[in-house]
């Protein structure tokens, strides 16, 4: 007679929302830590100051072919901006200023002060866009159009370039703006909300200070060399 030999096999049945197989010692795998970290902040910074480069680089071109045309002379004619320009670049400065008591405000976690100064931001952003455009009805109104002469077609693109990319870093604003009222309220202020806003205030600080000293070159350029 053959005696009988009974076997048990201790089966492992993976806890509720776990991989089946995730975080065994024995199975070659690094443990399960969870989602990945975001990138470290001076990835997006480094990716700003890329972008930064090209429109440094764009500008360059433009203000290049600026001084040679003007210097050819002979079709180049001067015309007298309209006041409301001298306007748009105090509100412009002032959106520097607001920007920066913003971030003072975020880095003391005073959350109701950093959503009020960010909003001002936004709306001295449109402000300066609007004036922009009111400009621009006030040279059409004088007859100064895109191809009056080489000056103005040079004034127009010049300030709509600049309008362009000024856009976008109104539209990061707004969406700062909304992150920062947020953090006003106790329970969306996560880590995860403060880290995120952290990143946004950094690269769009950097971008908004950059165009307003690129809108302080052209004013001079334009100026100077009209």
């Amino acid at each position: 007679m053959i005696p009988s030999v009974t076997t048990t096999t201790r089966v492992r049945t993976p806890a509720l929302g776990q991989r089946p197989g995730a975080g065994r010692p024995d199975d070659g795998r690094p443990p399960d830590r969870g989602e990945p970290p975001p990138p470290s902040p001076r990835t997006y910074r480094l990716g700003m100051i890329f972008a930064l480069a090209g429109i440094s680089m764009l500008f360059l071109g433009f203000t290049s072919a600026y001084v040679v045309r003007q210097g050819l002379g002979g079709d180049w004619q001067p015309f007298d901006w309209p006041p409301v320009l001298w306007v748009n670049t105090v509100v412009l400065l002032t959106s520097s200023a607001t920007l920066w008591r913003a971030g003072v405000c975020f880095h003391h976690t005073h959350w109701r002060a950093f959503a009020r100064w960010t909003t001002v931001t936004s709306l001295l952003g449109l402000g300066f866009l609007a004036g922009q455009l009111w400009v621009w009805h006030q040279l059409r109104m004088r007859g100064i159009y895109l191809n009056t002469n080489p000056n103005s077609s040079f004034f127009y693109l010049l300030t709509g370039t600049h309008g362009v990319h000024l856009a976008g870093g109104i539209v990061a604003l707004l969406w700062l703006s909304i992150l920062a009222w947020r953090l006003v309220r106790p329970t969306e202020a996560t880590s995860a909300t403060i880290a995120r806003c952290r990143i946004a205030v950094d690269v769009t600080s950097l971008y908004w200070h950059f165009l307003d000293g690129l809108w302080i070159f052209l004013v001079l350029l334009l100026f100077l060399w009209r």
